[in-house]
């Protein structure tokens, strides 16, 4: 890993590790559902201003419109969904921490469907510590399961195999048409957008303005740099580093959703948290390990 990649790395994994506590915010003031459709559309706006400016769009990409149908429900409606609910049932940090199982789903998906992913044993070694470091920080060891919020996990489960499963479509299906990534990421929330205008009850959407803070995290937090910017990076990271190693990424933000847990809502950090971050970064050092 270059050095620009290994910043854009670090970066947006930093920006998807603080969208938890805006999509918790803002989901106590209005549904789930209204809130990915929020966060779609202010992700959307900003970046087909760029893709526009930057001349990326063109007529003849649109006949492709399947796979980016298929992006926008793997990468965009199932999975802000899934995190959205699952994050409004549970601690951020919880929800962050459960975040990490995305690149055990891509692993999984990348050996059942990528020929050309190579799959090492440091890659092996890499998900197992990094997925063993996601469950010491979500406690499960030290709690009964049928005490957790089983609704919740199940939802950030379902949010973490959709995102996982979009990194190995986006390789195999859209890396190879070297659409530039402004292109893709219009295309793909564009489709959203549609789909959601349809989908989305709308009555009392409007309450998340009456908080400013609240309503700032949903437009610049989740929108502007969660989805728009978030999402140019990401189909860089694909290109640049493969779909494993690009998931590898997500073992970031639960880290940072800890500690944004920590220093802002005064969640209790103990030994077993450090014990988990210090695995999740030897599992992301393990999966981008060249042999």
């Amino acid at each position: 890993m270059n050095k620009y990649s290994f910043i854009i790395f670090i970066v947006l994994g930093c920006i998807w590790g603080s969208n938890f506590i805006y999509m918790k915010l803002a989901a106590q003031m209005i549904e789930p559902m209204q809130v990915v459709f929020y966060r779609t559309l202010f992700g959307f706006i900003p970046v087909f201003l760029y893709a526009l400016y930057s001349k990326a769009l063109k007529f003849e990409d649109l006949k492709y419109f399947y796979h980016f149908f298929v992006m926008s429900l793997l990468a965009a409606i199932v999975y802000f969904f899934g995190f959205v609910k699952g994050s409004f049932l549970l601690l951020s940090g919880v929800a962050g921490a459960l975040s990490g199982a995305i690149p055990l789903f891509s692993f999984i998906l990348a050996a059942l469907f990528l020929k050309d992913e190579k799959i090492s044993r440091f890659s092996l070694l890499g998900v197992a510590f990094g997925f063993l470091g996601v469950l010491f920080i979500s406690k499960v060891f030290q709690e009964n399961i049928m005490d957790s919020n089983i609704e919740g996990i199940f939802y950030l489960l379902m949010g973490s195999l959709s995102v996982g499963a979009s990194f190995i479509y986006a390789k195999k299906f859209l890396i190879p048409l070297q659409i530039k990534p402004a292109a893709l990421t219009t295309y793909q929330l564009g489709f959203a957008v549609i789909i959601l205008f349809f989908i989305t009850d709308f009555e009392g959407i409007n309450n998340v303005w009456n908080s400013f803070y609240v309503s700032m995290g949903l437009v610049i937090g989740l929108g502007l740099l969660g989805t728009g910017i978030a999402y140019i990076l990401y189909y860089h990271v694909i290109a640049t580093l493969g779909a494993i190693k690009a998931s590898s990424i997500t073992y970031i933000p639960p880290v940072v959703a800890l500690g944004i847990g920590a220093i802002l809502i005064g969640e209790d950090i103990k030994m077993v948290d450090y014990l988990g971050t210090a695995l999740i970064f030897i599992g992301v050092f393990l999966i981008n390990k060249k042999k």
